[in-house]
């Protein structure tokens, strides 16, 4: 028998009342569904020989079951791909450190964070702040090790797995130099996945500080998203024009908040080295990649032909290549 990353647990429902009527009336979970399908997760996972290694918690299942409204079939479709997508793509999924130097750094700098306060619906708020992230000092291997860090930690809290997130992004000083950082292919294919892939519900998006000289790839980003989402974002003409949506009380101060950034970003880093073990210990999961065919395989990952390298000539985890090999269907 293996050892499993996390075995299985009995779990017990510790969110708040109004958060279990937002879970039965948006999600269909009730203790009898969560149950059952937990109980139907695990099995299939022991007995799926494709997986090798996988969590077993409920905390880890739910992700993928409270994603999927509770459809067991899809949600074992979309863990399932999620393993394989993480081994395939490994450089953009393990070894997921934030105490890394250039991940430090960019947590630093503001680049992605989260505030510390919910909204009144009981939603995170994610920050992006554009200007952070030097594409002439980091490497587009580094922008998804970023994300893979923040999204996966927040993706731990049973409270995000059911309200869901809202994403503000400041594109000011973001010119055409980002540009270099991924093709119109890479892009397509890191939508594809981040939206089939990664169980998180995104229910809003704002931002503000377009640049205009990038609105063409703008445009084009937003033919990639599919139209549940793309009625869901909003690009706003100014902050004063943001915060109509949003609530001020969580914003940074820096946006019109009360809380600086600084202090927001050092409550997060508290978060991150909460959930950093268990971070770390998802590079044991594992998937027989010799049991799929080439296409699923592809289907999976973004179609992955030759490897990873970074920009500058760096490489991440011994995997050699090139990451602009990546192609589109």
């Amino acid at each position: 028998m293996p050892q499993w990353v996390c075995g299985p647990d009995k779990y017990v429902c510790t969110l708040p009342r109004d958060t279990q009527i937002v879970a039965y009336k948006e999600l269909r979970e009730t203790e009898h569904t969560r149950d059952e399908a937990l109980q139907q997760m695990r099995d299939w996972i022991m007995k799926n020989p494709r997986i090798v290694n996988c969590r077993l918690d409920g905390r880890f299942l739910l992700r993928f079951l409270r994603t999927k409204k509770f459809s067991t079939v899809q949600a074992q479709e979309a863990l399932e791909r999620y393993l394989l997508l993480r081994q395939a793509f490994a450089p953009a999924f393990r070894n997921l450190d934030y105490t890394d130097h250039t991940m430090n750094e960019l947590i630093s700098n503001g680049y992605l964070f989260p505030v510390p306060k919910r909204d009144h619906l009981g939603r995170r708020l994610v920050i992006g702040i554009g200007s952070a992230f030097d594409p002439y000092k980091y490497t587009n291997a580094d922008i998804l090790r970023i994300h893979g860090i923040t999204y996966e930690t927040l993706m731990e809290d049973e409270m995000n797995q059911v309200h869901g997130y809202v994403h503000f992004a400041d594109g000011a000083g973001v010119g055409l130099h980002y540009l270099t950082l991924f093709t119109p292919k890479e892009a397509v294919r890191i939508v594809k996945n981040g939206e089939r892939t990664v169980p998180m519900r995104h229910k809003e998006g704002h931002g503000i500080n377009a640049p205009p000289t990038l609105k063409f790839a703008i445009d084009f980003g937003f033919s990639l998203i599919p139209e549940k989402y793309r009625k869901r974002i909003k690009v706003h003409t100014c902050i004063e024009d943001a915060l109509k949506y949003l609530d001020p009380k969580i914003m940074p101060k820096e946006y019109g908040g009360v809380m600086p950034m600084a202090e927001m970003i050092a409550l997060w880093k508290q978060e991150l080295q909460a959930a950093r073990g268990i971070l770390l210990s998802h590079d044991k999961m594992e998937v027989c990649l010799d049991m799929y065919s080439a296409k699923a395989r592809e289907g999976a990952v973004s179609a992955l032909k030759e490897g990873f390298t970074c920009k500058k000539g760096s490489e991440m985890m011994g995997i050699s290549g090139s990451f602009r090999k990546l192609e589109v269907d």
